[in-house]
């Protein structure tokens, strides 16, 4: 069975924005290993439409560029939206019964399937599908934005902390 783990990078205050900070190459490198070693990624839609960057070569890319994007694309991915009509290579959309084709993928595979979007993974931690939270802590402080955490969450029980990179830390934690 496989395990539902929510992951992003957030500032200090708590706030969510790819364009605020980005990871250093030591960060990087960890999320290309991280990437290449999930069952999948559920996506709702505008995460998706952020990640969709990496379908396409770009000529400024660096080496490390590349390597995520080969690793990003080679994942299946699962996109929850009741808008898009289409998705691109590699990637299934989700438009009826979220709880139903979430918990079908946790049945059907093995390790570890990642969820992105704050509001997704609000919704499915409500439903009780959602079994890590893994928090990387960047040092700064945006003031505003979208939250981490779209809602109220149960109790939660920090398992792991560890320093990745020269300024982040990665706090996981599952429900207590």
């Amino acid at each position: 069975m496989a395990k539902l783990v929510y992951l992003l990078n957030q500032s200090l205050d708590g706030y969510v924005d790819h364009m605020a900070f980005a990871p250093d190459a030591a960060l990087f490198r960890h999320f290309i290993d991280d990437v290449r070693g999930l069952a999948g990624s559920v996506y709702g839609r505008r995460m998706y439409e952020v990640m969709r960057y990496w379908d396409e070569d770009r000529p400024e890319w660096d080496e490390a560029q590349r390597d995520y994007a080969v690793a990003w694309r080679s994942q299946p991915k699962w996109v929850v939206s009741r808008s898009l009509k289409s998705v691109g290579p590699n990637a299934t959309l989700v438009k009826d019964d979220v709880e139903a084709a979430i918990r079908g993928l946790k049945a059907q595979l093995d390790g570890k399937i990642e969820v992105s979007g704050p509001e997704l993974a609000g919704g499915l931690t409500d439903l009780g599908l959602v079994d890590e939270y893994q928090l990387y802590l960047h040092p700064f402080v945006l003031g505003g934005g979208k939250p981490y955490f779209a809602g109220p969450r149960p109790p939660l029980r920090l398992v792991a902390s560890d320093r990745i990179g020269k300024d982040v830390i990665r706090l996981t934690y599952v429900p207590a």
